[in-house]
């Protein structure tokens, strides 16, 4: 029961977390093309009054007439619409679901046995934790001071691009030394995600609330905040593809289980980036097809790099088989380690269900996902977090398993 409840919270909140993020993602989206879309007005009235630009559009049988000031309208509106809680609301239930899934299971999902640093692969339940909170600071704490000191006034903003790409690499490769792969993808993707939300936080609102402070007052805003604002917001634009995809990445194993899973997630990092920014020119009415061919390569890269080394996989290491590999054996093997999840009444506290509806209750049932177990062992994503310290020899004889 209490398993079961668990997972009813985990439903729930992944439920409001996607909603949550559709809206703060979509409406983010939708700002950054209207403010790339916009033309300067036509009529002199409105360049009087410092509209900076205006968009016309078409959408659901109506026509709309968007309008930019340069900094801010003579007099402001008392029903002026905000842009924060959908971002205050996706970080928290994507924190609530990390703790509930990951925290709660230190051992399960964070804790990487295979980590070259003997500390990492070491580690207790409440320092993997830890280290998680600390990963996540930490990432914020870098990236804003690098926007501080690299680009304070938004002079250089080319520079610090740069920089921040690079510091996800090294976010990367940092994340899948010290944490499981699944952890692994998931933490960068969040580095990000809370630099989005903080970005909210710490700069874009308050900015925006001394500038409608300062209206009120009578005095004039100060630009810095505008310009300060469209940085951080400009981020959050480039940071949301590679952030989806990195969210979702928990569900394909062969990514996340390579050796070199952190090359891959660069590039994919990487060519979500360039994506986003054939669509940010697009709105401004530029084609430049460079940039979605080159995120197709970057793809196509992080896959290759990815992909099993077929060659091992016909030869494999005799040295470590074990010559009996009948049926007896593999039976062993998948009893002593994977059936305490994957039942249909599982004996682990952690799952009301089997994991992925994969049960092993008799041979028909392993014969059916051979296939995916062989997969899965192999690439060592099970058992998770190695808990029932499967030996290399096992894993052996189930790569090598031939009915």
């Amino acid at each position: 029961m209490q398993a079961y409840l668990i997972e009813s919270v985990n439903v729930l909140l992944r439920w409001l977390h996607v909603i949550a993020a559709i809206a703060w993602i979509g409406e983010s989206i939708y700002f950054v093309m209207l403010d790339n879309s916009l033309r300067a007005p036509k009529a002199a009235a409105d360049r009087e009054k410092g509209i900076f630009g205006e968009m016309w559009a078409v959408h659901g049988g109506g026509f709309y007439h968007n309008q930019k000031y340069t900094t801010a309208p003579d007099k402001l509106p008392n029903d002026l619409h905000w842009s924060f809680w959908k971002a205050y609301t996706t970080w928290l239930s994507g924190f609530a679901l990390f703790v509930i899934l990951y925290m709660a299971n230190p051992g399960f999902y964070l804790i990487n046995p295979d980590s070259p640093w003997q500390w990492a692969a070491t580690m207790s339940g409440w320092q993997a934790n830890l280290l998680a909170l600390l990963f996540l600071l930490g990432g914020w704490v870098v990236y804003n001071e690098l926007c501080k000191r690299i680009s304070p006034t938004m002079q250089r903003d080319g520079l610090l691009s740069i920089a921040v790409a690079l510091m996800m690499v090294v976010v990367a490769y940092l994340s899948t030394q010290l944490f499981g792969g699944r952890a692994a993808f998931l933490l960068t993707g969040a580095v990000m995600a809370t630099a989005m939300s903080a970005n909210v936080f710490f700069w874009i609102i308050p900015g925006q609330r001394r500038m409608v402070k300062a209206m009120k007052a009578g005095e004039s805003p100060n630009p810095l905040d505008g310009k300060r604002g469209k940085q951080r917001s400009v981020h959050n634009t480039y940071f949301t593809l590679p952030v989806v995809l990195l969210m979702v990445s928990n569900h394909y194993s062969f990514l996340y289980s390579h050796e070199l899973a952190w090359v891959a997630m660069s590039l994919l990092i990487l060519a979500g980036a360039v994506i986003r920014q054939f669509f940010v020119l697009l709105h401004a009415g530029k084609r430049q097809w460079g940039y979605p061919a080159a995120g197709v390569v970057l793809i196509v890269l992080a896959f290759g790099v990815a992909a099993p080394d077929l060659r091992t996989a016909e030869q494999p290491d005799r040295d470590t088989q074990v010559s009996d590999t009948g049926d007896n054996q593999i039976a062993r093997l998948i009893e002593e380690h994977c059936v305490q999840c994957h039942a249909s009444n599982p004996e682990h506290a952690g799952f009301s269900a089997p994991p992925a509806d994969y049960a092993f209750d008799d041979w028909d049932d392993i014969l059916t996902h051979k296939a995916a177990i062989q997969q899965v062992v192999e690439s060592r994503y099970m058992p998770l977090g190695n808990m029932t310290k499967m030996t290399d020899e096992e894993r052996a004889t189930i790569a090598a398993w031939d009915e």
